[in-house]
């Protein structure tokens, strides 16, 4: 296998835990989205702008973990980096809502002030929030499961939580 080759795999490795987690919590925002716009007339999002979106904040929780100071307690207890994590990766995800919702309306207004004059002016705040603080709930959760795996070992985890696998004449 060549370098760029066994590069590549790692790196699709390294995306599919966090694509397949966030993936699954877009959904669950999708379908609490659905039921907030019901009868608005404005358009849920896709199963597949969903898995766009799931990507985009997979590669940037990967992205953010090339930055030095995301791990920046490694000896204290867990929730040091729990917490310091969540807030790193919600307000990644929080900017990256915010785009979303303006994309939305800049296609409607054809400029970016005009977008989002008209995002402030329009849009359903108490929408907006619900869905961040299901993301940041969303994302504590992915923080303190990297982190007991990181404490653990992925191996010890996955051990953990599905169970040791069968030995034969058990």
């Amino acid at each position: 296998m060549s370098k760029l080759t066994a590069k590549i795999k790692e790196e699709i490795e390294a995306l599919v835990p966090p694509t397949v987690f966030f993936f699954g919590s877009l959904l669950v925002i999708g379908l609490v989205r659905a039921l907030l716009l019901r009868g608005t007339g404005i358009a849920p999002t896709t199963p597949l702008a969903m898995l766009v979106a799931a990507l985009v904040l997979a590669k940037a929780v990967l992205l953010s973990d090339l930055w030095p100071a995301i791990n920046r307690y490694p000896d204290r207890p867990l929730i040091y980096n729990v917490l310091w994590k969540t807030l790193i990766y919600s307000a990644v995800a929080t900017l990256l809502h915010y785009l979303e919702r303006l994309i939305e309306f800049w296609r409607e207004a054809g400029g970016f002030m005009a977008a989002n004059r008209g995002m402030l002016a329009r849009m359903v705040w108490a929408h907006f929030w619900a869905i961040e603080l299901i993301i940041v709930v969303l994302v504590l959760d992915y923080c303190v499961i990297t982190e007991f795996a990181r404490a653990l070992g992925p191996k010890r985890l996955r051990q953990m939580f599905f169970g040791a696998p069968s030995l034969p004449g058990r």
